[in-house]
């Protein structure tokens, strides 16, 4: 029987970084990560430091599955709007205060 592996999510700025350095080790990336690349490369808002960093504090706030931890580091939503979106399909509803606590967070590392 094999062990499960663990699935550990990733923010675009690591898969930018991931693939960025298998880009220099191999003659030619598969088709599949050619694509994630780009996107990465087009979406990805933070250098890889600063969204560790992002998500360290996001952590922090009990309301938040790591799952939406990680959302929330891909899209850096920058209004009470943007941060309903990604909560639109969860079960669970969050108020006004854990909105601003995260916009807070958020804009403490993004300013458009």
């Amino acid at each position: 029987m094999a062990e499960e592996e663990k699935v550990k999510p990733v923010t675009l700025s690591e898969v930018k970084d991931i693939l960025t350095k298998a880009t220099k080790d191999r003659k030619e990336l598969l088709y599949e990560q050619r694509i994630a690349l780009e996107h990465a490369q087009m979406f990805a808002k933070l250098p890889v430091s600063k969204t560790k960093n992002l998500i360290k504090d996001l952590s922090k706030l009990d309301f938040l599955k790591e799952n939406q931890v990680y959302k929330i580091a891909d899209i850096l939503p920058l209004n009470e709007d943007d941060v309903k979106t990604i909560f639109a399909k969860e079960r669970t509803t969050i108020g006004k205060n854990e909105i601003n606590k995260i916009l807070e967070i958020v804009r403490k590392y993004y300013i458009k």
